[in-house]
């Protein structure tokens, strides 16, 4: 059958009328589901017709029979987890993504994504202030970049005393300790776990969450070989940082590769009102974050940055007689992240900046933050509600007393569906978590989130 674009006509017409319903219904609509994973699987999982169907017709059943199960994250009422909404350049470059259809790897072979991503690389460096030289890699999220910013780490700290682990592997090789603060996230941890370093060594932590370098420098000093120390920007349920400079000091005295999780809180390095809290970042060796929270590109994009492009190529690179490439230059894309096949992540990357520019992309990380403390300030005059942390970006989390009623009271504010906000616990007690991530919550969203949580507080009383 010949290529004709007219096939696609009809399909890619029905998905342009449902994308434009979706996008409507978002800022109205509850945000919860309301069907399950089962109960969608029988509609789904039918079994497979024996004769082919009309694309536009795949797509009604796909788009109708999904749409009682969708999480409304775009809502500026959704601040469950951290996850952002999509701003409109990202969307409408994530779908010349698909369109284009390129595998993003060589830039011999797709030099036009490679050209955008290596571009769109350049202003993140320019925007998070790290250093110029550095290679950024586009993975599926933090925890994919926080494994190459570690793998890359864990290479060149036994690189350093002669151990190759890329031709040796880790049998036999020194121990690698790696040091964490007591609220490292489970993405870190994931991460060791795929790098076969196990489980880390836990610092301890002030109350918010943040490593206490005295307590760093005595781990230090008992560990003879090579160490990984795992840093955070911005702590899940406190958002506090990690005190940088000090911390990276400390472990570069003492031979270790530090690493920063900065999943959503590196963003807090844009802008000059909240660059102090970051005071030394641009010191470390590797660091993580997410394009799809606080940036606000479609799922999934997460970015891996190494200040030594050579630990984050020898990691990550490979050399075959099918892959043609400059044997000097810029990488290919596919030696700065685990895939050799992938997506051209970093497109959307380069339209949120370009559409954004500095000064919007500065407003976008204010205004979330600002929008946190509104929450909190609203959320704090409310009886029997207690914000737990120092509200110093994008997190908040609160207590309504027991922990019996802050779960009921999560549990109603969830089924009302008006407002999407996380049951977790934080230092032994159940809280509710706030994580604002959204660049489309205004101030309504924040009055009208405040009074759910009136409601959800009233009706447990």
């Amino acid at each position: 059958m010949p290529f004709d674009p007219e096939d696609y006509t009809a399909a890619l017409d029905r998905a342009h009328v449902y994308a434009e319903s979706w996008l409507a219904s978002v800022p109205v609509r509850p945000v919860h589901p309301t069907a399950t994973a089962d109960e969608l699987l029988a509609e789904f999982g039918k079994p497979l017709p024996d004769s082919p169907t009309e694309p536009s017709a795949v797509i009604d059943e796909l788009v109708l029979t999904a749409e009682p199960g969708l999480m409304a994250i775009g809502s500026g009422r959704f601040f469950g987890w951290v996850m952002g909404g999509t701003l409109p350049a990202a969307l409408a470059a994530d779908w010349m993504v698909s369109t284009w259809d390129q595998n993003g790897g060589m830039r011999y072979a797709t030099p036009a994504t490679a050209a955008i991503e290596e571009a769109a690389g350049a202003w993140l460096l320019d925007l998070l202030r790290l250093p110029s030289g550095s290679d950024v890699g586009f993975t599926t999220g933090a925890t994919a970049a926080n494994m190459v910013g570690l793998a890359a780490g864990r290479g060149e700290v036994l690189r350093r005393l002669g151990w190759d682990v890329d031709e040796q592997g880790l049998q036999g090789a020194p121990v690698i300790t790696v040091l964490a603060g007591e609220q490292v996230h489970a993405s870190v941890l994931l991460a060791l776990r795929y790098l076969g370093l196990g489980k880390p060594q836990l610092v301890p932590a002030d109350d918010q969450g943040r490593m206490r370098p005295d307590e760093l420098a005595l781990a230090l000093a008992e560990i003879d070989g090579p160490v990984l120390v795992a840093l955070q920007a911005g702590e899940l349920h406190s958002g506090a940082f990690d005190p940088m400079r000090e911390c990276i000091e400390i472990a570069h005295e003492n031979g270790a590769w530090v690493h920063v999780d900065g999943a959503f809180g590196l963003w807090a390095a844009v802008s000059p009102r909240w660059a102090a809290l970051l005071d030394g970042l641009d010191t470390a060796d590797s660091w993580a974050t997410d394009a799809h929270k606080t940036l606000n590109v479609p799922y999934d994009c997460g970015v891996a940055i190494v200040a030594n492009p050579a630990a984050m190529r020898t990691a990550f690179g490979v050399r075959t007689a099918y892959l043609l490439r400059d044997s000097d230059g810029p990488a290919d894309p596919f030696e700065l992240v685990p895939e050799m096949s992938r997506r051209a992540r970093g497109v959307p990357v380069w339209a949120a900046l370009r559409s954004l520019g500095r000064s919007g992309v500065i407003s976008l990380v204010e205004g979330l933050a600002a929008n946190a403390r509104a929450l909190a300030a609203g959320l704090a005059e409310l009886p029997g509600v207690e914000i737990l942390n120092d509200v110093v970006f994008t997190q908040v989390t609160l207590s309504f007393g027991s922990d019996e009623r802050t779960q009921e009271v999560t549990q109603r504010l969830i089924a009302e569906g008006a407002v999407w906000m996380s049951g977790s616990r934080w230092r032994d007690r159940a809280v509710l978590r706030i994580s604002v991530s959204n660049w489309s919550t205004d101030e309504a969203d924040v009055r009208e989130s405040v009074e759910a949580v009136r409601r959800a507080t009233r009706e447990s009383s």
